[in-house]
Formats: structure tokens, sequence, C-alpha cells
């Protein structure tokens, strides 16, 4: 294997690599992989680095102002590559974002959850720009040659821009255009899986694909919120079990995106008429916990087919609105500044009842962080627990 330098040492990512390391995102021994596989080595001239804390995007264009691009690839955030499955044009940001490089300290926990070795052979799902499969392809190939990375992605354009980008640097995995939650029969079956997208179920085809006590290691949640975390799962005789590990957020896998929810479809005019009405005792300052917390990841685990929306706060009073998937159900909680909140329910569930229950569990439970909690996967389909796969559920 020849990789190709980066042409210029550049002092960002240098600082991007201390930075790495002193934080633990990134353990010593992938330092050299780090230092072969560029990240701006794989990415589009036109870019569009995503503020988290905001949730905003502003493009940056290499051939305008070559700088600020590098300065954004030798970020520890992440850059939005494709919007809109590609139907996107201009600099402006799209609708939705379909193809990303993710943020470098998550694809290095990434790593250190899948936990690689030279010789593995390793299923890596979404290619997406491409650095992920070089990355893997520098550690389990190596110069020996011994291991080998398959690397699928469902986009024929970004798929054939990242095969590209891969051979320019010196980076061979076998790259595959097609659908990922099928896996790849023909290279199984392999050590490692690892899934760069959000998945809302992980499959079974995986389970089939790996060997027995083979990892797999992927981004997981519910349709309830965007609260996903890394799930990873050992393989044994059919079933895939094991802990999650910390909170992510990732775009979802085109196949598992969260249904459109028409809130006029839900709630017509005079829907809050003939709606249950009742009050909590639950304060706002309870139930909105904020971004990569617990709560909504525990409730998403309890209450099935249910999508909650969080409306910003106004003049002292906040909604929150809550969706049956698959049913007309609707609940909206009413949180105002020093009193008991009131609640609407209408359909076949009473969604908010249900919630409520679900964050009493979650009391009741000592507030379980993400890692207290566990994910099975059997051909068959997908169950959570807390703590022990013995009292699971399905989600």
């Amino acid at each position: 294997m020849t990789v190709n330098p980066p042409q210029v040492e550049r002092p960002g990512r240098k600082e991007l690599g201390r930075a790495l390391l002193e934080t633990k995102a990134m353990s010593p021994d992938w330092t050299p992989t780090f230092a072969a596989v560029d990240r701006a080595s794989f990415l589009p001239d036109l870019i569009w680095p995503w503020d988290t804390k905001t949730d905003t995007s502003v493009a940056v264009d290499r051939t305008t102002d070559a700088d600020a691009w590098y300065a954004a690839a030798d970020s520890n955030m992440p850059l939005v590559t494709q919007w809109d499955d590609g139907e996107h044009s201009g600099t402006t940001p799209g609708r939705v974002s379909t193809s990303s490089s993710s943020a470098p300290s998550v694809n290095y926990g990434l790593f250190q959850d899948l936990s690689p070795d030279e010789g593995m052979r390793v299923l890596d799902v979404a290619t997406g720009t491409g650095e992920t499969a070089g990355a893997l392809y520098h550690r389990c190939v190596g110069t020996r040659g011994r291991g080998r990375v398959t690397t699928i992605e469902v986009d024929h354009s970004v798929s054939r821009q990242a095969r590209e980008k891969l051979c320019a640097a010196g980076l061979y995995p076998d790259v595959v255009t097609g659908d990922g939650f099928v896996g790849h029969a023909d290279d199984a079956p392999y050590d490692r899986i690892l899934a760069t997208v959000g998945l809302r179920e992980l499959p079974g085809a995986w389970v089939r694909q790996i060997r027995k006590g083979g990892v797999i290691a992927a981004p997981w949640g519910t349709h309830y919120s965007n609260a996903d975390a890394v799930v990873r799962l050992v393989a044994n005789s059919g079933v895939a079990l094991g802990h999650f590990t910390r909170p992510v957020e990732f775009m979802k896998m085109r196949a598992q995106r969260s249904p459109k929810r028409e809130h006029s479809k839900y709630v017509p005019a005079g829907a809050f008429d003939s709606a249950n009405t009742s009050t909590t005792a639950v304060t706002e300052l309870e139930f909105i916990t904020g971004r990569y917390t617990a709560l909504p990841f525990a409730l998403g685990l309890r209450v099935r087919n249910c999508f909650q929306a969080v409306a910003e706060a106004r003049d002292g009073a906040r909604p929150v609105w809550f969706y049956g998937l698959g049913d007309s159900s609707w609940a909206c909680v009413m949180f105002r500044d020093g009193e008991e909140a009131r609640v609407w329910q209408s359909g076949p569930r009473r969604l908010w009842d249900e919630v409520e229950a679900a964050y009493r569990w979650w009391e009741d439970q000592g507030r379980p962080e993400h890692e207290r909690f566990g994910l099975t996967v059997t051909s068959e389909g997908q169950s959570a627990w807390l703590d022990a796969p013995g009292d699971s559920w399905p989600v």
C-alpha cells in the first residue's frame, strides 16, 4: 500500500490531532492513521461547515477562499457535502443534508467502539466522502495487505467521487454502490461492521453477515427525536447485543428517515375543542433537558411510534407536540412560566399519558444515562433493555 501524504503539513491539522488525543476522542494507536489519512483529501471544493450550537451552515468554497476551506477541513465539526439527495445546487444550504464528513472526534470515537485491527475483514456502511473507509483500510489492510475493507454507498455520484478520492490517496477498499441496509454478502463474513449513518432499525442481514464474536458499531435511535446513541453489538449465533456507548446525531439512512408529518392533518381547525384535556405536574425544566441528554433517548425507547416536536418558547409559554406514527393520535403540552402545564390529547392513543408514564419510569430507574441501555438484534427484530438483556421490550 502506498499512501499519498498531504502536500502541506498544516498547523491546524496538527492542532486537531493534538486535541483529539488530549480529549481521548482518539486513542494513541490511531495516530498513524490520522497522520496518513487526511480529511481534506476527501472533501469537495464546496462544503458547508455545520455549527451544531446554532444548527446553521454557511458555504465555504476552496476555489475562492482556500484558507477558510482548510480551516473547516481541520476543524472538529461536521461538514455537509451534499443536500437533498444531490438535487440541490448553489451555495445556500438545501432543505435536508444527505451526505457529510462527520466531526473527527465522532469518527475516531466510532473507531474505538469498533476496535478493528490489522488483518480483519470490515464492512463500512455509508461511504460518504470515503475518509472513513480510507482510515479503516489503512488500519486493517496496512502494508501487508492481509485484511479487507468493503464500503457501500447508496448514492451513485457520492460513491463514484469517493472511489476517485480513495484511489488518489493510495487507498483501495472495495467500493460498492448499493443499499447498505442489506449489507454485502459477497465479501462476508465480516469481523467488523461500521455504520456512519443513523439507523432506526438495525438490519438482521448484518447479524447474518458477521462472524461469531464480531462487532457491529452504529448510530441508532427512534423516530421520537434526533437523540441517537452509538450502539456496540457483539454477535453470537444469530444474535447481536450490547450497550450504547455515547450520544450522537447522524443524518439518517435514506430508507429510514422519519415519515413526513403534516400538523394540520393531525390537528385540524377546531381540534382543541373536542380534545381530552388535563394538567400535568411535570415541569418544562424537568422535561426539556437539552441536546445529547438521556431523557429524549429513553422516552423514544419506551414510547413506540411517536414523534416529539419541541417549539420555541414565546412570551413565557412553550408548546411541545406529540404525533402518533401510523394513526391520527396527537397531544400537546403547554408549559407556562409559574403555572401547571395544560395538556390536550386526541385520537386512538393518549400520547402524553404514555410519555409521562415513560418519564416516571425513567425517574424511578435513577435517571439512567445512555450507557445503561442496550439493544438486542435478531433476524426477527430488535429489543431494548436497561442494564441487562434479560428484561427487554420491543422497539
